[in-house]
């Protein structure tokens, strides 16, 4: 991402990158050029010999401007840094190839928190507790998000130095909603009946718009939904909960926001999720945070003034959490390479300094406090109000494979092709048994 959904070795590997795509994805596609490349201080020991660093990170408006200033700052002298052009898809390929053998491909890779259990768990990427202390006045990294820094963790290690956060995020067509005299929707119940008005009074055949691809993002919308009821696809035991009542109302709170849907949205990823919106066919859409300032540049679309942002809703009236999902993202640093740690840490460390993550807003949610106020960007009060109110992710190994295996059956559950009680005794079981083999 995937936020959040990225692995292991061997035939492990491969089932945690059918997952993944699911959480990360979040912001896949980018819209924002290498010209977000900040310089920094990246002040690292000058190895004896010419030196390549290879930069493995998909291409998002979120991600770039934190990979661009690696590469800018830290490529000097006998160093340089590589980062090729990448789609998310592909860089799951990448990952799992390059942390299965003894010898990887990457030098840094970027992760997330969904991924980081596994990947830790095996053995694929290196603590990095000790660079912190180290490090830790050079580059003020005590101004980190403990929240952020949690979700990059695992058994009490951190695995991942966190980048940024990316958080569901409700943008709205204000002009439309304006004219109806509509007000942003804070449940399910309230997105509907602006959905209905919509439909009725304002032109828009499908006002809301939600990514629903069946190879990915469902799973991750399914688990907003659950989450908003304060529970997750396993609980602190690592017991699936997918007969549970939590997982009952998510499932019929999905489906009943079907018929103000494109039918195709299965297809439909955030890529085609931002059309509609840059297109106009449709007036509401919840997405990851790292996608919303794309609909406030006017190259994008004429709509890019039109466009408001709040918090998501709840999926009910009283429900403990938004329908939102938090995905940090960071880097990592895999066991298997051959470059010297210590200078490959100080790289990553550089990228997330206070300066670095100036540049970053609007369009990332640094994870550095207090880099968003509220007027750093239009949808960054939004983003303050739901990162909060965002139910933790748990870190769990068994979490990817669990996703992984639950999602054909969640589709046809969505689709009508499975009733929601015999869908969701089958989710558990596959769950069980993808938990138990873990």
């Amino acid at each position: 991402m995937q936020f959040p959904r990225h692995l292991r070795a061997g035939i492990a590997a491969l089932t945690i990158a059918a997952s993944v795509a699911g959480v990360t994805a979040c912001g896949a596609g980018s819209r924002t050029g290498a010209q977000n490349a900040t310089a920094v201080e990246c002040d690292y020991t000058m190895p004896k010999e010419s030196t390549t660093v290879n930069v493995l990170a998909y291409n998002s408006s979120a991600i770039d401007p934190f990979t661009n200033t690696m590469v800018k700052s830290c490529t000097r002298d006998k160093v340089t840094l590589k980062h090729d052009p990448i789609d998310f898809g592909g860089q799951v390929t990448k990952t799992t190839a390059t942390l299965a053998g003894d010898t990887g491909s990457y030098d840094i890779i970027e992760t997330y928190g969904f991924v980081v259990p596994g990947f830790a768990a095996n053995g694929g990427i290196v603590p990095l507790d000790d660079y912190v202390a180290k490090y830790k006045d050079k580059y003020k990294l005590d101004a980190l998000s403990s929240q952020m820094r949690e979700a990059m963790s695992y058994n009490g290690k951190l695995y991942g130095l966190p980048m940024q956060a990316q958080m569901f995020i409700l943008a709205y067509r204000k002009d439309v909603f304006d004219k109806l005299g509509l007000k942003p929707p804070t449940t399910f119940a309230e997105m509907i009946a602006a959905a209905q008005t919509i439909q009725a009074q304002g032109g828009i055949k499908y006002p809301i718009a939600l990514p629903w691809n069946a190879t990915a993002d469902i799973t991750t919308s399914y688990q907003a939904a659950m989450n908003s009821y304060g529970t997750d696809f396993l609980d602190r035991s690592g017991k699936p909960q997918f007969t549970s009542d939590a997982s009952r109302k998510a499932l019929e709170g999905l489906k009943s926001l079907l018929p103000y849907m494109d039918p195709q949205v299965t297809t439909f990823d955030q890529p085609k999720v931002q059309q509609q919106m840059f297109n106009g066919t449709a007036a509401m859409a919840i997405m990851f945070s790292g996608r919303m300032n794309d609909l406030t540049i006017p190259t994008n679309t004429k709509l890019a003034n039109d466009f408001a942002f709040a918090a998501p809703p709840a999926v009910a009236a009283g429900a403990p959490y938004l329908y939102s999902r938090l995905s940090v993202d960071g880097w990592s640093i895999p066991k298997n390479t051959k470059l010297d740690k210590d200078m490959l840490f100080q790289m990553i460390a550089s990228s997330v300094s206070e300066d670095a993550s100036k540049a970053a807003v609007p369009a990332a949610y640094p994870a550095r406090s207090g880099m968003v106020g509220d007027n750093s960007s239009k949808y960054a009060t939004a983003a303050n109000g739901t990162i909060g109110k965002t139910m933790p992710t748990p870190g769990n190994p068994a979490a990817a494979p669990v996703t992984n295996a639950i999602r054909p059956v969640l589709v046809q559950i969505i689709t009508g092709k499975v009733d929601v009680e015999a869908g969701m005794q089958q989710m558990q079981a596959l769950a069980e048994k993808a938990a138990a083999g873990n």
